[in-house]
């Protein structure tokens, strides 16, 4: 993981005409070329990346080594007070090793010649433990860490991230020439072609979210009127638990839809206004959040509270959002009525049997109740509710990629649910907002049993060896009796037989 900070000119960052025309015309030709790529063409775990590097210098070229590898860079950028500070990870390389006989004799690429280098790589479905070497809160966040990220920035469609955050791969070809002895390698030919990649993201458990985390809020509650001068009605309080995530097609064309469960409980203020709210809407929205930092973070920075710095590197938080529109619940919405605690107590009772239905069609209360004073007398009952909302991300203009967590970035998603209610006949509303986590994964991609050359895979090899296990012949006996040939007995104690 490498840091720096940039405070002088776009003038001295790039070169000027001269030089820029000196290395275009003393460049050698080098190309990557992959097979059935395509532009748009997106790679997950176990995908196979093949190819060769077809290299056509203009002049004799000198060389020792040639590199292609394989390479998962992320890069962020703080804005800091005095200067911006810039940080970049390379939390994968693969080397492709490259047989002896695919180098000329002398290791000299002659003009007027071109030649091929075949690669081929697989992207792996974890990283090694090298890629995350700083100190983390537990094990959980190491173990996020070292998954892939996917690619963030350069998608078709929006995909909410921002210019401070950016996950690449790229498949690079460099050729090295070693000058003295004991110095690093000097490179003569470099090129580079990018590819996306989505890694298949597993379905993680719920968060745990506690009052601290203040990105969330699974549970809020409000006071409702029928009108603005009068009386309170009652209290409402929403609540709701983690939805299933939302999993996508290993090529990210498309997400499954999920639901979310609210669930509303009504306590009326007093024993006059036993009539629950009608609920008139339920509005959605998707937040994308995204976290970046000029150091290894090493908590989750969705929980807690990512606005209190945890250490003297810089850190940032962009937020983009789409709204889901109107979403009508599944059903019909039913309220149903319970007899609170102290109501049982004083009635003698103590069973879960009391629960009434209350079916809504709400029946309208006469204009003149409105304005009566409530009686004082607590009501003895209470309302709840449920409502399943179902969720559809809209994929036709935004690129959603999964929720994941690196050592320099992150990117989970909030899901925001408005509740709007009416607790009366006029037009004053009540709305309640939630806010609630949203994994977003993404499906295993079924792979091949057998590779093209023939051989079987690790998996499929310990899978066969588990059913040959299984199903293997066995000869089947009488054990011998441990301790003797007589079978076990009983023994009487104090004139009682006891096994």
């Amino acid at each position: 993981m490498s840091t720096y900070s940039s405070s002088g000119s776009s003038r001295a960052a790039f070169p000027g005409p001269y030089a820029r025309k000196i290395s275009l015309t003393s460049k050698p030709n080098m190309a990557i070329h992959i097979d059935n790529h395509y532009r748009s063409k997106v790679y997950t775990t176990s995908s196979e990346v093949s190819g060769h590097v077809d290299i056509s210098p203009a002049n004799d070229v000198r060389f020792d080594t040639l590199q292609i590898l394989l390479l998962g860079t992320s890069r962020t950028r703080v804005d800091a007070v005095s200067i911006p500070q810039a940080t970049s990870h390379t939390f994968l390389k693969l080397t492709m090793p490259i047989p002896e006989s695919s180098y000329p004799v002398p290791r000299v690429f002659e003009t007027g010649r071109t030649y091929k280098v075949p690669f081929n790589f697989v992207i792996p479905s974890h990283l090694t433990l090298n890629a995350c070497n700083h100190k983390v809160c537990n094990d959980s966040v190491q173990e996020h860490h070292v998954r892939l990220p996917p690619s963030v920035g350069g998608w078709e469609k929006d995909d909410f991230a921002p210019n401070m955050s950016r996950v690449n791969y790229c498949i690079k070809a460099r050729v090295l020439r070693d000058e003295e002895v004991g110095a690093p390698a000097v490179k003569v030919m470099e090129e580079g072609k990018e590819i996306k990649v989505l890694p298949a993201v597993p379905e993680d458990a719920p968060l745990n979210v506690t009052a601290q985390d203040k990105l969330y809020t699974m549970s809020r509650s409000k006071t409702l009127r029928k009108s603005i001068l009068s009386a309170k009605s009652g209290k409402v309080t929403v609540s709701a638990n983690q939805p299933a995530p939302a999993m996508m097609t290993p090529d990210g064309h498309s997400v499954s839809p999920t639901t979310a469960q609210l669930d509303l409980e009504f306590e009326p203020t007093s024993s006059n206004e036993s009539q629950p709210p009608r609920v008139t809407g339920v509005t959605a929205k998707v937040m994308a959040v995204s976290f970046y930092s000029a150091g290894p973070i090493n908590h989750y920075p969705n929980l807690k509270d990512w606005a209190r710095g945890f250490g003297a590197e810089g850190r940032g938080c962009y937020t983009g959002s789409v709204s889901l529109g109107a979403t009508a619940p599944v059903g019909k919405v039913a309220w149903k009525q319970h007899l609170t605690c102290q109501a049982r107590r004083d009635s003698g009772y103590c069973t879960d049997d009391t629960d009434q239905t209350v079916e809504s069609p709400r029946i309208a209360s006469p204009a003149g109740n409105s304005n009566k004073k409530h009686s004082s007398k607590t009501s003895p009952y209470y309302h709840t509710t449920s409502l399943q909302i179902p969720i559809r991300l809209p994929t036709a203009k935004r690129q959603f990629i999964p929720t994941f967590h690196s050592c320099i970035t992150s990117r989970v998603y909030v899901l925001a649910l408005t509740v709007s209610l009416s607790s009366g006949s006029g037009s004053t509303n009540g709305s309640v907002t939630l806010e609630l986590p949203l994994q977003i994964g993404v499906d295993v991609l079924a792979a091949p049993r057998v590779d093209p050359s023939g051989l079987p895979s690790f998996e499929a090899a310990m899978e066969d060896a588990a059913v040959d296990e299984l199903l293997r012949p066995r000869v089947l006996g009488l054990g011998r009796l441990a301790g003797g040939e007589v079978l076990p007995g009983y023994a009487r104690r104090d004139g009682v037989a006891v096994r």
